[in-house]
Parts: structure tokens; C-alpha cells; sequence
């Protein structure tokens, strides 16, 4: 095995003991003598929407690029790691040492780069290699309905339609060029405007499903990620909504949308005006 990187004697001190009052705060918080409400009333499952609200809080941290906030949500998604391990241990099924033990050996078994003898020249080696170390670790499911189902039930839905997308592509359902993608495109378009002219929101709110479904194929083949793309409008909209607050003198929903749109106008030129 190659040689790792050394942590120095104080820090790998100093982490283990950061870790170990974290582990017996969240071992308080759970005590059914001394802990907390809160805490001893929840589940895995309870726990599922707080998992995902800290881990797009970090996103949105490393976006912003403000180190104080990373560490801070960095720890409040450690603190669901935590407190799922405690809970496991409540329950008597698993430890936080046996979470630690499987990512261990799972990292060590998917890097023989690493931690073996394999040569590899480029990081999509790396990922092919990931992938067959992965197909022979599980056995995944054999009907490729049953492998996408995976990825609509335990992602968040415009990841899980990429995934979908990538998934079904490589099992061959996929167009001959990006043209055909652009006509399917135009194609659900229509489908949608017509659902909408008919009043069937059913109908509609089916054919807005078809509709964004090949937005992301499109993104697929230009190598897109919609997720990032969207969460960047999301960003840039907020931005200038905070603009237009600045400019304005009494809130916004006091004005015409004709005003609304001036103050909109000028937030784009602000923000596109560089900074000297």
C-alpha cells in the first residue's frame, strides 16, 4: 500500500477529541434521563427533510465562498451524521464506528490508484474504474425500470431526472443527435401550450413534467448540469430583487409592474456594470 498523508500528532488529538464531545453531546441530547424532548423524539425518518435542508445549505455556503458559514454548516450536516449513528445506536442496529469502518473500506477499496498498484492517467479513469468497482460490489437491479426507481425515490427530483436521463441514455434510449432532442423539445412545447389553452390542469401540469424531462436532456448533451443552472438563477433573481429594494423608497408591492419592471431593467444594468 502507498504511504498516506501524515496528520500531525496534535491535530489528529485535536480532532478526535473535537469529535468525541460532539459524539457525547448528541449521546446527552438522547438520554431518556437527562436529554432533550426534541431529540428523543426523532427518527431516521424524521430526521430525512433536516438532512437535506443542511446539505444545500453548504452548497450555498461554498457558493458564497464565506468560509465562516461553511464551517458552520459543514458542522450542522456532521450534527445529522451524528445524531442518525446515535439513534441506530438507541436502537441497537449500528454504531457511528461502523459508519466510519464501511466509508474506510469502501474509499480504500475504490482508489487501488491509491492504495494498490493500479496506474491510471486521467480522472475519467478513475471514475471508470469507480463505476466497475461499484457494479462489483452491488448487485444492482437487472431491469432498468427497477435502477431508475432507485434514483426517483431517493433524490431530490431534478437530480433524479438527470440521473434518469444519464441512466436510460446509456442502456441505448437515446436520440441519434442533439436535433432530435431540439424537435422533441419543440414538440412538448406545443404539447403544453395546447394543455394549458384547454384548461385540464392535469393534463397541463403532465405535459410541464414532459416538457422540463427534455430541458434536462438538452442539458445532458451539452453537458449541462440544470441543477447548478438552476440554483444559479435562483441566486442571480434574489440578487437583484435586493438591488431593486435598495433602489426603491417603499416596498415593492406598492408599485405599478410598469415600475417594477424600470427598477428591474436598472438591477441588470447594476450588476453588470463592472467595479473599478
Amino acid at each position: 500500500m502507498k504511504s498516506s498523508s501524515p496528520i500531525s500528532q496534535k491535530t489528529h488529538k485535536d480532532i478526535l477529541h473535537a469529535l468525541n464531545n460532539l459524539i457525547q453531546i448528541v449521546a446527552k441530547l438522547r438520554s431518556p434521563s437527562e436529554g432533550c424532548p426534541w431529540d428523543l423524539a426523532q427518527t431516521h425518518e424524521s430526521l430525512i427533510p433536516y438532512i437535506l435542508e443542511e446539505a444545500y445549505e453548504v452548497v450555498d455556503a461554498i457558493k458564497c465562498e464565506d468560509k465562516n458559514a461553511i464551517i458552520e454548516e459543514l458542522g450542522d450536516l456532521l450534527l445529522q451524521v451524528v445524531l442518525q449513528a446515535q439513534i441506530a445506536t438507541d436502537n441497537h442496529d449500528f454504531t457511528l464506528a461502523e459508519i466510519a469502518e464501511t466509508i474506510t473500506a469502501k474509499l480504500i477499496r475504490r482508489h487501488p490508484h491509491v492504495f494498490g498498484e493500479v496506474v491510471v492517467n486521467s480522472k475519467e479513469e478513475v471514475n471508470d474504474n469507480w463505476e466497475k468497482i461499484k457494479e462489483g460490489e452491488k448487485k444492482e437491479p437487472d431491469l432498468l425500470s427497477d435502477k431508475l426507481k432507485i434514483y426517483a425515490r431517493s433524490m431530490p427530483t431534478l437530480m433524479a431526472s438527470s440521473k434518469i436521463s444519464k441512466k436510460s441514455a446509456k442502456a441505448g434510449f437515446e436520440w441519434d443527435n442533439v436535433e432530435g432532442v431540439w424537435e422533441k423539445f419543440q414538440e412538448e412545447l406545443i404539447e403544453f401550450q395546447e394543455a394549458i389553452e384547454t384548461g385540464n390542469k392535469q393534463n397541463a401540469q403532465e405535459e410541464l413534467g414532459d416538457l422540463l424531462f427534455t430541458i434536462i436532456n438538452l442539458a445532458r448533451w451539452y453537458k449541462l448540469d440544470p441543477t447548478i443552472a438552476l440554483q444559479g438563477t435562483n441566486q442571480k433573481f434574489i440578487k437583484r430583487i435586493r438591488i431593486m429594494e435598495k433602489i426603491a423608497i417603499k416596498p415593492l408591492e406598492e408599485y405599478t409592474i410598469t415600475e417594477l419592471e424600470s427598477f428591474w431593467q436598472s438591477a441588470k444594468k447594476t450588476e453588470a456594470t463592472p467595479k473599478l
